[in-house]
Parts: C-alpha cells; sequence; structure tokens
C-alpha cells in the first residue's frame, strides 16, 4: 500500500478497522460496541471521525463499511499482526504468547519496519493465524500479491 506509514490510526482504531474486515459487508455500530465491550456511544463518535479518514463508509441507521482504501490499509493491519507475531515466534514464544505482544506493539511499528522484517524472514506466506498477504511495495509485483508461486 503506498502513502502510508501505518501510523495513522490509534491502536483501538486499527482494531476496529480489522473487525469491520473480518465480519464483511456493512457492520452495525451495535456489533463493533458489544465485541469491544465499548457503550455504542463511544463507537458512533470514532466511527464518525474515522469516516473523515476515507477509511470507512458510515451509513447512518446500518452501520459502517470498508471504503476500497480502508480494505487496502485493514489488509495492512492484518499483514503487519502476522508478521511481528511470526518473528516473535522465532523468539520462542508460544502462538498465544506472540500473538499478545504483537497486539502490544503492532501500532508502533512502522509499514517501512514491517517491511524490512518481512524481508528478513523471507516474504512467508503463511504466519501463525492465517495467510500473509503481501502487497507490491513489500515485495510482489501487482499480479501476484499473494505471493504464490508455480
Amino acid at each position: 500500500m503506498r502513502g502510508i506509514d501505518g501510523l495513522e490510526l490509534s491502536p483501538k482504531k486499527s482494531e476496529y478497522l480489522k473487525y469491520i474486515m473480518e465480519k464483511g459487508d456493512i457492520v452495525h455500530t451495535m456489533d463493533i460496541s458489544k465485541h469491544f465491550n465499548l457503550d455504542p456511544s463511544t463507537i458512533t463518535k470514532t466511527i464518525q471521525e474515522m469516516s473523515l479518514t476515507d477509511l470507512i463508509e458510515h451509513i447512518p441507521y446500518r452501520g459502517v463499511r470498508l471504503t476500497s482504501r480502508g480494505r487496502e490499509f485493514a489488509e495492512f493491519l492484518v499483514r503487519r499482526h502476522r508478521i511481528i507475531e511470526l518473528m516473535l515466534s522465532h523468539y520462542g514464544l508460544t502462538a498465544q504468547e506472540a500473538c499478545e505482544e504483537a497486539l502490544k506493539v503492532e501500532g508502533l511499528v512502522s509499514k517501512d519496519v514491517v517491511d524490512k522484517i518481512c524481508n528478513s524472514l523471507g516474504h512467508p506466506n503463511v504466519g501463525i493465524c492465517g495467510r500473509i498477504k503481501h502487497d507490491t511495495c513489500c515485495c510482489c509485483p501487482e499480479d501476484n500479491q499473494w505471493g504464490i508461486t508455480g
């Protein structure tokens, strides 16, 4: 993803974006509220703020959905998490420990650093909790963003 450094959103907003991507098309704000155990008014306020970033589209009385830019950014956030937890697992952390520690630090790690870690790991296709989609800035030509060979 070009034009981002990966540090544009707070860690909490990044988690919202990943959750919205995971859930699919239109996600009700009440579902987000329940998932994160937060008051619906807090979620609504945050969603309104995030709507200004062109990452999500807020549809009053229905919910939110990712814009194409938001989907691309959310995919980066998932990739960042998976790369960091995979790196941590190489240092003796269990899968659960690596995931928990990655959640603590991932919001502080820029895209440039993620790309360098990915390169040092040999551009892995699978992390602890799923496939790693590479973007064209990291290692793959535009027609092979999933890192599929052969």
